[in-house]
This record gives structure tokens, C-alpha cells and sequence, in this order.
């Protein structure tokens, strides 16, 4: 089977402004702005929930004794 990956306008752009990542430093800093885009993004998902009521205090306890392991046979 095969499978055909293409990218969006946006990654493309992306792509195409790794040009300019030509030291270590450069690469780390742009890894952390990243990392703190996407952490942004959930805070505000996270808050979004908690706003209109989909995750609560309950909710947030009951992840402590969550197990979403596969059950295998052996």
C-alpha cells in the first residue's frame, strides 16, 4: 500500500524558512518558541474546557486511576 503525503501551504513556508536555521543556537531558539506555541495552545483549550464545563475537578481526579492500557492475551 502505498501512501502520499502533501504538504499545505503553511508547512511548505515553514520548510522553506529552515533555510535561514544555520547554527545550533538558532535551531534551540526556534524550537522553544515552538514549544511555547503549542503550549499556549493547549493552556487555552485546557481553559476552554474548564470554562464551559467539559472537564472539571472530578474529571481531573478520576486521571489518576485512569488505565487506557491493550488489554494482550498471553
Amino acid at each position: 500500500m502505498q501512501t502520499i503525503n502533501t504538504l499545505n501551504p503553511a508547512q511548505i513556508e515553514v520548510l522553506n524558512m529552515m533555510s535561514f536555521i544555520n547554527t545550533e543556537s538558532s535551531w534551540q531558539h526556534l524550537k522553544e518558541a515552538l514549544a511555547k506555541y503549542f503550549t499556549q495552545q493547549l493552556e487555552d483549550e485546557i481553559d476552554s474546557l474548564w470554562e464551559d464545563g467539559t472537564l472539571t475537578e472530578q474529571k481531573v481526579e478520576g486521571f489518576r486511576t485512569l488505565h487506557e492500557r491493550t488489554p494482550y492475551d498471553k
